[in-house]
Formats: C-alpha cells, sequence, structure tokens
C-alpha cells in the first residue's frame, strides 16, 4: 500500500519536471498516459483497501468501478462524477445514479472521441462487465440503442434489478463538439453465465 503511494508520487514528479523539457505534443500524450496509470494503480488499491482512494492527492474524483467489454478491447476505470473535468480522464458515473452492479439504473457518461468512442460499435447482446470495489464483476448485456434530443432526456434511476446506461455525444463525427443530441447505450443484468467466462477471458484485477 505504502509502495503504492510512493510509486504514485515518484510519477508525478517525473510528469511535472518533464513539462519543462518536452512540448506540447509529447505533454499531451505523457499526460494521458500517465493518468491512466494513476488510475488503474488507485482502482487497485481501492480493491485491496475496500475504501475510496484518489488517483492524485487533488483530484475532485476518484475510481469507482471498472469497465470491461471484451467483444471491442475495452477497459476503463470509472470515475465518480460526470463534470468536463472528471471526463478529461474517462468515463464518468452520474452520482444521483446507482453504482455499477446494485439494484437500480446506473448512468455512466464519457466523451463520444475518447473513452466513449467505441459506443457506435455496441449491439444487442454485446457482453459488459463491471467490477465493483470489492473485486467482484457484474454481468450485464447491451440490448437497445437510442438516440435523443438532450432536452427530453429523462432517464428511470430506481429499479429493482441492476440496470446500465451509457451515454455520450452525437454524431460520434461532429466537428462542433457537444450539441443536442446523445447516444444512449442500454444494457441490463445478465446472470446466464458466468462472468469469468465473458469473451473466453478471465477478468483479472
Amino acid at each position: 500500500m505504502l509502495k503504492a503511494k510512493l510509486i504514485r508520487y515518484v510519477a508525478l514528479t517525473l510528469f511535472l519536471t518533464g513539462l519543462c523539457l518536452t512540448g506540447k505534443g509529447t505533454y499531451i500524450h505523457a499526460k494521458a498516459g500517465l493518468a491512466k496509470y494513476l488510475l488503474r494503480s488507485s482502482w487497485q488499491e481501492t480493491i485491496e483497501k475496500g475504501e475510496t482512494t484518489k488517483p492524485w492527492p487533488w483530484a475532485d474524483t476518484w475510481p469507482v468501478a471498472r469497465m470491461i467489454v471484451p467483444e471491442h478491447e475495452i477497459d476503463l476505470v470509472v470515475l465518480e462524477g460526470d463534470s468536463g473535468n472528471v471526463l478529461a480522464f474517462g468515463p464518468g458515473h452520474m452520482t444521483l445514479s446507482s453504482l455499477p452492479g446494485q439494484p437500480g439504473n446506473s448512468i455512466i457518461s464519457g466523451h463520444r472521441d475518447t473513452s466513449f468512442r467505441f459506443l457506435e460499435r455496441l449491439r444487442g447482446g454485446d457482453r459488459i462487465a463491471m467490477q465493483t470495489k470489492d473485486g467482484s464483476t457484474v454481468p450485464f448485456m447491451v440490448v437497445a440503442t437510442q438516440i435523443i434530443d438532450e432536452a427530453v432526456l429523462d432517464m428511470n434511476i430506481e429499479t429493482d434489478f441492476p440496470l446500465l446506461t451509457l451515454v455520450t455525444c452525437y454524431p460520434f463525427d461532429a466537428v462542433v463538439p457537444g450539441g443536442p443530441e446523445r447516444y444512449l447505450v442500454f444494457a441490463e443484468y445478465d446472470d446466464s453465465e458466468q462472468i469469468a467466462a465473458i469473451g473466453g477471458q478471465e477478468i483479472e484485477n
């Protein structure tokens, strides 16, 4: 645990030092790579400790789940909150919705041109595994997609069983970011098979 924290602090120090030595392009790639490493590290520590662990000391968000989509080789850490600052680092969980795997609708947002670009490739029957902070995995299956105007977006949050709704801006190839349309992917809890067998791969921490 102490070793993991030390590694993160050393990585941050090296990153900040590198700002003085690199150009803008290199900086952006380095920032993305470092953020991914810190997020995965804090998620691993969250599972080991069983409590919230921030990816860096001043972060205003923290990992709440890990999303794995075997058919599309997607493996993402889901953060708490859906503000622009949060979504810059990865998909974010809408705070008022249920946590992934719990009864209710868990709503997760992501940018259409980065973390949630893969949503346009999802089809009915595709499987999504959500790993929770106790290390267990909850299986979902995509059942529908929908394009809707944000002004009339009204999703049911309270249900007696786990649901998963993924949201991003639409269209995916829009030149100007934002816009009124949203692309939704709906997935339902699927206990028809062991999650370890998803995509023929066992999900490891």
